[in-house]
């Protein structure tokens, strides 16, 4: 889905000559013949969202200054291209400080009006990429934040934000990689509790000895190696949120007591002598079915109906391809930045290719592949050979699509940009393996797909033999707990699949 540009003029032959521009740049077009059409359409829900804006000066009714200045009164980030028949100095001066991006008169030619409207769209993304980066840090991580233009996306955020006005316990539901703890973060942000702790827990990277001790504190000398006092997540957590993420590792003793301290608000650290009262909003996440899980006997019932008040399954990203565009814009803007790359745009061809592509690894394996694409292409263009390691995951044929583009590079912003916020760059495959990074080898050798488990035992093949079997390097860079990764070549061992890093 190309970008979108609203076009806001009182003149029907200009509003035609800009619309027709527009279109050939690539981009969708949207007509307005007054300022207060163009307003109406920025604030109402049910319009098509828009990306930029080309807006005439002189306009009768409210004009080209008055939008600029209802948008900046509405908080509206929206990078504005203004134009007019009179060019002079005053009048760029006076739009300019009025938050408007670029400045063009009429009649404007193409190549000038396609080359403002890559800059707008450019500075849009790495300022959102910024803006995220610098919400995650603080804990104000909101709906706004979040790149989708999906429709089954957009009833995820709305659900989420009539939660965020309660303290109505959420379970996040939905495949791994997806951006379960990114809702979460917005559930948080978006709440009252905003200025309060947000606490993550994973619950399947904690040693089933230490989940009780971890959660709930524990008092010094309460058991061999407490050599100081701990408070636990929970009391940490205290006025904020608590972050459960793969509940359902969570070994059975310690979901009684998780339980209890549902219940009655209160959690008891290992080796006190008396309950302490807590006020913690609770959010957790899982990528199996639960309730399968309670039938198994893996997973209490009780908490299991504690938890799943408020369920939100987030679809994968197979199932939201218009998500792709956007995401890849966003991706390669902030990464382009963060690595000083000259990579300026993504040929159409590419775009296509990335549309049809099944990502089993969901929202960060497309990061991933855009952080590779990047780093490892040697012009200002991506194309379809910059992403060697999707060819096997071809959903559907490949249709036409738009090229997505920058005009020139961003500058660096290292300045504010941590280095645990920078995705890991996938790494050369060890001398005689064969197999592409993560979850990206999608062949058989009679060129048939794969079944998902052969390229998740694979991928963790690969990841012990490249950090040469260190299991806590490798549960750490696949973003998942050891107890998880242990499980996980158990099955494929049960299964047959050879699960022997030398291979």
């Amino acid at each position: 889905m190309a970008a979108t540009i609203l076009i806001a003029d009182d003149d029907a032959v200009q509003r035609r000559l800009v619309e027709n521009m527009v279109q050939r740049c690539g981009y969708d077009a949207v007509t307005v013949d007054s300022g207060d059409a163009a307003l109406a359409h920025l604030i109402d829900p049910d319009t098509k969202p828009v990306d930029a804006m080309v807006l005439d000066l002189v306009m009768p009714g409210l004009d080209g200054m008055g939008v600029l200045a209802k948008i900046r009164d509405i908080g509206l980030d929206l990078p504005v291209i203004v134009q007019t028949a009179h060019g002079g100095i005053d009048n760029v001066v006076s739009a300019m400080r009025a938050g408007a991006h670029d400045f063009v008169v009429k009649p404007v030619g193409i190549e000038r009006l396609q080359v403002s409207l890559r800059n707008a769209l450019n500075a849009s993304a790495l300022k959102g990429e910024l803006q995220r980066i610098r919400h995650r840090r603080e804990g104000k991580l909101t709906f706004a934040d979040i790149v989708t233009r999906s429709e089954t996306m957009n009833h995820v955020i709305s659900m989420g934000k009539k939660a965020a006005a309660s303290t109505i316990p959420v379970l996040i539901e939905g495949e791994s990689g997806v951006g379960k703890e990114l809702i979460a973060r917005a559930i948080h942000g978006s709440s009252e509790r905003s200025a309060k702790p947000f606490i993550t827990v994973n619950c399947g990277a904690i040693p089933d000895n230490l989940v009780e001790s971890l959660l709930f504190g524990h008092e010094k000398g309460a058991f061999t190696g407490a050599t100081e006092r701990h408070a636990g997540k929970f009391v940490e957590a205290n006025g904020g949120t608590l972050f459960l993420d793969e509940i359902s590792e969570l070994p059975l003793a310690a979901q009684v007591k998780l339980l209890r301290a549902l219940q009655q608000g209160e959690v008891e650290a290992v080796g006190g002598r008396k309950p302490v009262k807590v006020d913690v909003r609770i959010v957790s996440a899982t990528n199996r079915n639960l309730l399968n899980q309670v039938k198994a006997g893996a997973f209490r019932e009780d908490l299991f109906y504690r938890l799943h008040v408020l369920p939100l399954t987030i679809p994968p990203l197979r199932t939201r391809r218009e998500d792709i565009p956007h995401l890849v814009r966003h991706f390669m803007t902030r990464i382009a930045a963060e690595e000083n790359r000259p990579v300026t745009s993504v040929s159409g061809e590419a775009m296509a290719m990335l549309g049809q592509l099944a990502w089993p690894g969901n929202v960060r394996q497309l990061e991933n592949a855009v952080y590779r694409a990047v780093v490892m292409s040697d012009g200002g263009q991506l194309g379809p050979d910059d992403f060697p390691q999707t060819g096997g995951m071809f959903l559907a044929p490949v249709y036409e699509a738009e090229p997505v583009i920058m005009d020139s590079p961003p500058s660096s912003p290292a300045d504010t940009i941590a280095g645990a916020e920078i995705p890991i760059a996938p790494s050369p495959a060890p001398a005689g393996f064969t197999s592409a990074y993560g979850t990206l080898s999608m062949l058989g050798e009679n060129g048939e797909m794969r079944a998902l488990d052969d390229m998740e035992a694979e991928t963790i093949r690969f990841a012990i033999a490249h950090y040469r079997g260190q299991m806590s390097e490798v549960a750490r860079r696949l973003k998942i707990g050891r107890s998880t990764l242990y499980r996980k070549l158990d099955e494929a061992a049960a299964s047959g699949t050879e699960s022997d890093p030398s291979r």
